[in-house]
This record gives C-alpha cells, structure tokens and sequence, in this order.
C-alpha cells in the first residue's frame, strides 16, 4: 500500500483503531468501533470524518462566473457571497464528469469542491475549456477537511469557536473561522454527505491532526465517533445522495439520476450538455435511478443485473443491509417502463432471481 496517498490524518487513524482500504489510490479508514455502530453514532449524536482526500479548486478572475455558468449546470448567478450551491458538470452527451460544491467567496473567487478520484480529471477539463480572465489554482494537497455531522454537531462545534454557528443556515458557509487552540482560520459550511445535520470544515493541512482531537474531546460526553467510508457510504445511501462511479458516471446524465434540481436548462447562459439535458428534463429519459426493497431474502450488491421475467431492464448502483430501516434496499438504474412504485423486479444475486419491488427515495429523511 506504500503507494496510495495518504490524508494529513493518516497518521493518527490507528490511535482510533482505524482500518485501512485502497479507496481510488487513497489509503482511507473503512472503520474505526464498526460500520453499524459508526452509522448510527452520526444518526443518533455525531460522526467525525476525515474527508481531506476531496479535492478543491480556486476559480478567481473578472470572468469567473460567466465561465462557471458555462462549466455547471446550476445557476452560478443565483449564488451571494457566502453561499454554496450543489451542482454538476457534464459532458457534451449529458454524461456526469463530476458532482460538486461550489462556494462563492467573492464576486471574483469561488471554491469547487470535487471528488477526490476526480481531481485530476476535473481539473483538465477545466482547463481545456478556460477562458480569458479566469485563473485556476488546484489547492487540494494544501487543504484538510474534517466533516461533523449529526443531530449534536452544532453544539459539538460551538464548543471550539466564538462564532454563532447558529447564523450558518443550510448551504451557507462562514470563512475564516477561528478555533480555540488552532493557529489558522477554516471555511466552515453547513453541508454534508449524510442526511443530518452538520458542517464541513476547510482547513490548512498543518492543522488537521490538532482540530480531529479538539473536535473528538469537545464531543466526547455528546458521544461523537470517528467514522470511516463504510459508515459514510451507508449514511449518503439512506439519504440516497448520489455516488460519482456509481449513481452518476460518464454514462449516467444528472436527469437520470433524478438530480434534476441542480440541472437549470432555463437559465440563459449555455453549459456544456445543455441540449442533451434539455431534451431530457422535456421529454423525459429511457432510464432512470430507482429505489428498490428486497422482498426475498438477500441483498441487492453493486453491478447486479435487474429482470422483469427473462428481460435485463437495469443493473443495481449501490445496495445495501440499511442500519437505520433495517431493511435490504437498494438503488438500481431501471428501464424507464418498469420504474412505478411497487412494480414487481427481480435481482440476480449470485446464480438466483430474488424478488424486489419499486420503493420510494429518499429511504431515509431526518425528522
């Protein structure tokens, strides 16, 4: 594994019993007390994770945002300082090159923040479309972030900072942001990546060690946990928030993928896709992403094909035991026919047919 790259935390996961996976060339804890008791620490109080594997990119210049509303599908010019907005950025077919975050931290400066298997790829194709006026500038090996979520975060947090994280509402964020006993300011954004509340937190990468140990002590009669992708990847599943690779791909368009929210095909600046997305937001898809509950015992794993009698009518994109509904469910992209709630499916798991049915999404949404 000595070739994998590693976050500025990686030295400290084993002083928290964190077990360790190639995740996309990074050597990331899959756990740390375990999965299920990860999962429902963040539900229940709070979950720490290390998530300065993502990568973040800095659009500054005159021209930013007209170069952004051409780059994202959302309306770049909706955003005010201090807001973020989710978004995507699609090739010319409509195909996903990458979900993100973008925070507009000045009428000429703004935050991309990518998937950390993206980085590089993202980063090209901004560059192969730059126009005059706009400069980009990869910082992400300079950057650490550290997410905080669940019910308690808020409190968790104030604990450390003098600034009213309360005034911080849903998609908007705070910068430099000071912590007691940490040296340099942080981004501080109320956003997440598990259906609870919560923030994520940009910061210097000197810095990282010290604020994952204030935050885990500040917690700790709260009982917040370090968590790792397995527990991440269940929390955003539940919340059924899309995973690039697998509910969105180079193959897979934002409208199929039921994000069409982020896609704003009226707004009058011409992105990249627009046309594709456009027709299909209109005249509605062939496919889509659905959700799915396993009537039969078993469950629905990634890459397993989806019948309706002897027709292949799609393939599951992530499927799972849920911790919080106690149910195995899955998300699947489906023939377009075959996607009603309740419509009767089968999943082939290993060499047997097991009968599913159609659910609704999200599967879970905090009270």
């Amino acid at each position: 594994m000595a070739d994998l790259k590693r976050t500025p935390l990686y030295t400290v996961y084993q002083d928290y019993n964190g077990k360790t996976i190639d995740f996309g060339g990074w050597d990331l804890p899959v756990q740390f007390s375990g999965i299920k008791k990860e999962h429902e620490a963040t539900r229940n109080a709070a979950g720490l994770f290390d998530v300065s594997h993502m990568g973040e990119i800095v659009v500054t210049g005159p021209n930013s945002e007209q170069y952004l509303q051409k780059m994202l599908t959302n309306d770049i010019s909706k955003l005010t300082i201090n807001r973020a907005q989710y978004t995507i950025m699609c090739y010319e077919n409509g195909g996903t090159v990458d979900d993100l975050l973008v925070y507009k931290k000045g009428d000429e400066e703004f935050l991309l923040v990518v998937n950390a298997s993206n980085i590089e790829k993202d980063f090209n194709w901004l560059k192969q479309h730059l126009i005059d006026g706009v400069n980009l500038n990869n910082i992400s090996e300079s950057i650490a972030q550290l997410a905080l979520q669940g019910p308690k975060a808020e409190l968790i947090l104030q604990k450390l900072t003098n600034t009213d994280l309360s005034e911080i509402k849903f998609f908007r964020f705070a910068d430099h942001v000071t912590f007691s006993g940490i040296n340099k300011g942080a981004l501080v954004s109320r956003t997440g990546y598990t259906g609870e509340d919560g923030f994520e937190i940009y910061i210097d990468h000197s810095e990282a060690i010290a604020l994952w140990e204030k935050i885990l002590e500040a917690g700790a009669d709260e009982g917040v946990e370090p968590i790792g992708l397995g527990a991440r990847d269940t929390l955003r599943f539940e919340a059924t928030l899309p995973l690039y690779g697998q509910e969105l791909t180079a193959e897979i368009t934002p409208i199929e993928a039921g994000l069409g929210f982020a896609v704003k095909t009226n707004k009058e600046a011409d992105f990249i896709g627009k046309e594709v997305l456009k027709d299909q937001k209109e005249n509605g898809t062939t496919r889509k992403i659905i959700g799915i509950e396993m009537v039969d015992k078993g469950i629905p794993r990634h890459g397993y094909e989806v019948f309706k009698g002897e027709e292949k009518v799609g393939v599951v994109t992530t499927g799972t035991q849920s911790p919080t509904l106690e149910k195995n469910i899955g998300l699947a992209i489906v023939d377009i026919r075959f996607t009603n709630i309740d419509e009767e499916l089968e999943v082939q798991v290993r060499k047997r047919r097991l009968k599913a049915k159609v659910i609704a999404t999200p599967f879970y949404k905090r009270k």
